[in-house]
C-alpha cells in the first residue's frame, strides 16, 4: 500500500478534481505492475495496473481509494477488477462520497473477491484532504500561503516586496501552484506586484487565476489579464459592475471569466460560486486584506506562513493580517497542527485545522 501510494502522488497537479489514486498488483508476493490515475477523464489507477500486467487471475490487488462502481467518464473500475479474475482487493478508504461509498466494495464482495479495508487509512485519506471536502462540503478546499519578514510585513510601505523569501521557499510555492487547482490574490495585490500567477515549474499546469476585485479597478494592463490564452483567469467582482465598459472588454477581448456577487453575499457564497468550476482547492497567496478575511471568517483548511530573517522595524510597511483586536493574550489566533518547514535560512510553518499534511 505504501507503493501504492507514492503511486497515487504521480498525479499530483493532473486529475484534479478527481482524487489521487495508486494501485499495485501482486501475486505469490511478487509485484505483477503498478498504476496510478494520470489525468482527469483518463484511465483510473485499477485499469492502468491491470493493463500494464500480463497475468491478472488470482492476484491481489492494492488500491488506496475504493474502485468506482458507476459510469462517469470512464466505466466502472469494479467491473474489470472482477473481469479479470482478481482474488483479493486491499483498499486504503472508502470513497467519500456518499451516493457511492460501499457500494463498490459490495460489487466487489457479490463477484466472490475477498475485500479487506483500511490498510493505510489515515495516510490515503491525508492524500486527498482535498478531494474529500471537495466532495463532501462542495466548497474549494482553502490553503493561505505568506512570505513575510520576521516583524510580520509582506512588503514596505511604498509596497516592495520581491523578494522577501529566498529560492527555495519560492520552489515550494510553485509546488503549490501545481498542487491546487487554483490561485487567488486580491486586485491590490495585482496592481502592486503585476503577478502573472502561472506555475514557471516546466510540464506542470497553471492553476485558474482568481482575481478578488470588488470594485472591478483591474483592467488590460496587467500580465494576468493580458496572458490568458489558456482562459483560466477570472475576476471576482461585485454585480453592479457588469454594466461597466471595462467589464464587456475584458469578457470579449480578453476572454475573462467572472464570477459576479451581490451586496448580501459573503466570501463562502463565493467560494461555492468557484466550485461550480470545478475549481476543487485554492491557494491564496493575498494580500493583506484577503488573508485577514479567510482568517476572520474562518475559511481556511491550512496554510504555510514563510518567514525570512529580516527585519523592516516600520509600522507603516504592509502587515500580513490586519484588522483584528483582541484585548486579551488568549484571544490570539493559535494555528493547529503545525509542521515546520526549512528553506536554507527560511522557516515555514506549515498548519491544518485537521490532523494530517498534505503531500506536497
Amino acid at each position: 500500500m505504501k507503493i501504492a501510494i507514492e503511486e497515487a502522488k504521480k498525479g499530483f497537479g493532473f486529475v484534479n478534481p478527481n482524487p489521487l489514486v495508486g494501485a499495485v498488483l501482486v501475486k505469490n508476493d511478487e509485484i505483477l505492475s503498478t498504476g496510478y490515475h494520470q489525468i482527469f477523464g483518463g484511465p483510473h489507477a485499477e485499469v492502468n495496473a491491470i493493463s500494464n500486467a500480463t497475468i491478472t487471475e488470482g492476484a491481489t490487488l492494492y488500491v488506496t481509494l475504493e474502485p468506482c462502481s458507476h459510469y462517469g467518464k470512464t466505466p466502472p473500475c469494479t467491473e474489470l477488477i472482477i473481469k479479470s479474475n482478481i482474488k483479493r482487493c486491499v483498499i486504503a478508504t472508502l470513497d467519500p462520497n456518499p451516493l457511492v461509498s460501499g457500494r463498490g466494495i459490495k460489487q466487489l464482495k457479490d463477484a466472490g473477491i475477498e475485500v479487506i479495508i483500511g490498510i493505510l487509512e489515515k495516510e490515503a485519506i491525508n492524500l486527498n484532504k482535498v478531494f474529500f471536502k471537495f466532495i463532501k462540503e462542495k466548497i474549494p478546499y482553502i490553503f493561505l500561503k505568506v512570505g513575510i519578514t520576521l516583524d510580520g510585513k509582506i512588503a514596505t510601505r511604498n509596497y516592495s516586496s520581491q523578494w522577501i523569501t529566498n529560492s527555495l521557499a519560492r520552489e515550494k510555492v510553485e509546488k503549490y501552484r501545481n498542487f491546487f487547482s487554483g490561485v487567488l490574490v486580491g486586485a491590490n495585490t495585482v496592481i502592486q506586484d503585476n503577478p502573472s500567477l502561472t506555475c514557471k515549474t516546466s510540464g506542470n499546469r497553471n492553476p485558474y487565476r482568481l482575481i478578488l476585485d470588488k470594485d472591478l479597478i483591474i483592467n488590460e494592463d496587467y500580465k494576468i489579464i493580458q496572458n490568458n490564452s489558456d482562459k483560466k483567469t477570472f475576476i471576482i467582482t461585485n454585480k453592479k459592475n457588469m454594466d461597466k465598459e471595462l467589464f464587456q472588454k475584458l469578457e470579449k477581448d480578453f476572454f475573462i471569466k467572472f464570477i459576479t456577487f451581490s451586496d448580501d453575499e459573503n466570501l463562502k457564497d463565493i467560494l461555492k460560486k468557484i466550485s461550480s468550476y470545478n475549481i476543487d482547492s485554492i491557494l491564496v497567496e493575498g494580500g493583506s486584506g484577503v488573508i485577514s478575511s479567510f482568517f476572520k471568517e474562518n475559511l481556511f483548511d491550512g496554510g504555510e506562513i514563510m518567514i525570512a530573517p529580516k527585519i523592516l522595524g516600520d509600522n507603516s510597511a504592509i502587515p500580513f493580517i490586519s484588522d483584528f483586536s483582541p484585548l486579551n493574550i488568549n484571544s490570539a489566533f493559535n494555528l493547529d497542527n503545525i509542521k515546520i518547514n526549512l528553506y536554507d535560512n527560511n522557516i515555514g510553518f506549515e498548519f491544518y485545522k485537521e490532523e494530517g499534511c498534505l503531500p506536497v
